[in-house]
C-alpha cells in the first residue's frame, strides 16, 4: 500500500485584503466560504520515493511562494526535498493578491502582496508538514468519470475571428472554438479498514462560477466539498463544518485553458431548470461532481493487494516565447492606449500591452518561458502537472497519446500564463493575446513531447508494477 497522509488548512485571511483575478483592483474584508489548502503527502513504504501535491484555493502561485514554501521544508526536520513538493491552483478569482505588481496597492489595514505571501507560505507548509506526519498505510485507485462543468468560451464568427464570451445570438455567429471536456479523473484513498479517507478530483474547469465577487471564495469547489462530505464523509459535516476536516478532498484544475464554467449556450434553459430545483449554480455543479464521484466509488472497491509503487520524475524546460505578429502588435498598443484614456497605468492589464508593444518594436527582449513539470506514477496511473492555462488540444494530445492506463492533467502547477492552440491564435481573442500568454503553439508543441516523453520514462517496467 501507499504511505499516504492528508492536511488540510484555512488560508481565509483575517484583515482585509486586495483580490486576485480580474483586471480591476478589489478589497475583500469578509469570505463567502472558507478558502484552503490541502496537501496530500505520498511515500513508498520503504522510503525510496516522495512528494507532496497541494492544492491552494487561490488563482496560480507565484514562483515566489514555491520558492518560499520549498525553501521553508528544506530547512525543516522533514526527510523530504523541497523541490518534490508541488504546488497547483484551483484559480479561483476570488482569492489573495500574494505578489506584487498586478494592482496599486491601496494602504491603510489592507494586507500587503508580502504580508499575503507570507501568510499562505505559513499555512502551506504547515499542511504539508502535517500531511507528512500523518502518512499510514493506505489503498488507493484510480477512476473515470463524466460532470458537465466547463464548456468552451470562445464564440466564432463568419469572418474567422474569435471572442471570449462572445455573443451566440449575432447573425455572423458560425461555431463555438472548440471541444468541451467534460471528464473527471478520480483518485480514492481508503484506511486498511477500508473506510474512504480521501478523494483526488480533477475537473477541466477553473473555480469562476462567481468570480467577481469582493468576497473570499473557494467558488464551486466549496459546494463540491459541501456535497461529498455530507454524502460520503462524516454525517455531522455540512455548510457549517470545519473546511479543515473531515473527508479529506484534493482539488486539481486540469487542463482548461479554454473552458470556464460559463453559458455561451444553454445559459437561460440552465437557470430555469436550476430555479425549479431551488439551487445556485455553484450547487448544481456540486451536484453534478458528486454523483459523478457516487457513481465511480460504487464500481471502484477497495483492494489492499493492487499494486500501487509511486515513482516521481521532474522537468525544466526551456520554451520558445510567444511570436507576435504586426496586428497583435497593433491591437496591443491600441488597448495600451485605452486603458491610459482611463487612468489606468499601473495595473498587470497596460503594463502587459506596453511590453507586448516594447518587445515587437525590439526595445524588450523576448526571453525563453522557464517551465517545471512534474510526473508521478501511481501503480499504472500517471499524474502530470504544467504551470499553464493549456489550452485543451494539447491536453487531449498528451491524454489521448499516452502509455499510462489513466493520465491525469493538472494545470497551474507553477506560476504560468495560458498557452494558446494554433486555431485559438488563429482566431483571436482574450487568452490567446500575447499579453497573457508569454508562450504560443510551437512551446506548446514541445510541452506535449516532453510531458509525453516523461510520462514513456515513468511507465518503463522497471519504474513500477
Amino acid at each position: 500500500m501507499l504511505q499516504l497522509g492528508f492536511a488540510t488548512r484555512d488560508i481565509t485571511p483575517s484583515r482585509p485584503a486586495m483580490i486576485q483575478g480580474q483586471k480591476g483592483r478589489r478589497i475583500g474584508s469578509e469570505a463567502l466560504d472558507p478558502i484552503t489548502v490541502t496537501a496530500w503527502a505520498m511515500s513508498n513504504p520503504d522510503g525510496s520515493e516522495a512528494t507532496v501535491l497541494v492544492s491552494c484555493d487561490i488563482t496560480t502561485p507565484s514562483q515566489r511562494l514555491i520558492d518560499s514554501v520549498r525553501e521553508r521544508i528544506d530547512a525543516s526536520s522533514l526527510p523530504i526535498d523541497g523541490a518534490a513538493v508541488i504546488l497547483t491552483a484551483t484559480h479561483t478569482h476570488t482569492s489573495l493578491v500574494h505578489e506584487d505588481g498586478p494592482y496599486e496597492y491601496p494602504g491603510g489595514d489592507v494586507m500587503t502582496p508580502m504580508e499575503c505571501e507570507a501568510w499562505l507560505t505559513e499555512q502551506i507548509t504547515a499542511a504539508v508538514e502535517a500531511a507528512w506526519h500523518d502518512r499510514t498505510p493506505r489503498i488507493v485507485a484510480r477512476a473515470f468519470e463524466h460532470a458537465v462543468v466547463g464548456h468552451n468560451r470562445y464564440a466564432v464568427y463568419a469572418d474567422g475571428a474569435g471572442q471570449m464570451y462572445g455573443k451566440t445570438w449575432r447573425d455572423d455567429f458560425a461555431n463555438i472554438g472548440g471541444y468541451e471536456d467534460h471528464s473527471v479523473d478520480l483518485m480514492f484513498a481508503w484506511d486498511p479498514d477500508g473506510a474512504l479517507a480521501g478523494i483526488a478530483i480533477v475537473i477541466p474547469c477553473p473555480s469562476q462560477v462567481t468570480e467577481h465577487l469582493t468576497q473570499f471564495s473557494a467558488d464551486y469547489w466549496h459546494e463540491v466539498r459541501v456535497e461529498l462530505r455530507q454524502r460520503l464523509g462524516n454525517q455531522t459535516s455540512g455548510p457549517d463544518a470545519d473546511a479543515t476536516s473531515g473527508l479529506s478532498i484534493l482539488g486539481l484544475c486540469g487542463t482548461a485553458g479554454d473552458q470556464s464554467p460559463h453559458f455561451l449556450l444553454y445559459a437561460q434553459q440552465e437557470e430555469e431548470m436550476r430555479q425549479r430545483r431551488g439551487i445556485s449554480e455553484r450547487e448544481e455543479i456540486g451536484r453534478r461532481v458528486a454523483d459523478a464521484v457516487e457513481r465511480a466509488l460504487a464500481c471502484t472497491p477497495p483492494d489492499a493487494d493492487r499494486p500501487c509503487p509511486l515513482t516521481h520524475h521532474t522537468r525544466h524546460l526551456e520554451l520558445p516565447p510567444r511570436a507576435i505578429s504586426q496586428a497583435e502588435r497593433d491591437q496591443a498598443e491600441a488597448l495600451y492606449d485605452e486603458a491610459v484614456a482611463k487612468g489606468d497605468t499601473d495595473t498587470w492589464w497596460p503594463k502587459r500591452q506596453k511590453a507586448v508593444v516594447e518587445i515587437f518594436d525590439g526595445e524588450r527582449e523576448a526571453t525563453l518561458v522557464p517551465v517545471e513539470i512534474h510526473g508521478m506514477r501511481i501503480g499504472d496511473f500517471v499524474i502530470a502537472t504544467n504551470p499553464f492555462e493549456l489550452f485543451l488540444d494539447y491536453g487531449l494530445q498528451i491524454k489521448a497519446r499516452s502509455t499510462a492506463a489513466q493520465t491525469m492533467l493538472v494545470q497551474l502547477a507553477g506560476r504560468g500564463f495560458y498557452l494558446p492552440s494554433p486555431r485559438a491564435v488563429a482566431a483571436g481573442g482574450y487568452g490567446a493575446m500575447p499579453a497573457v500568454s508569454a508562450a504560443g503553439p510551437e512551446a506548446g508543441a514541445e510541452l506535449v513531447e516532453e510531458t509525453l516523453s516523461m510520462i514513456d520514462d515513468l511507465m518503463e517496467p522497471d519504474q513500477g508494477a
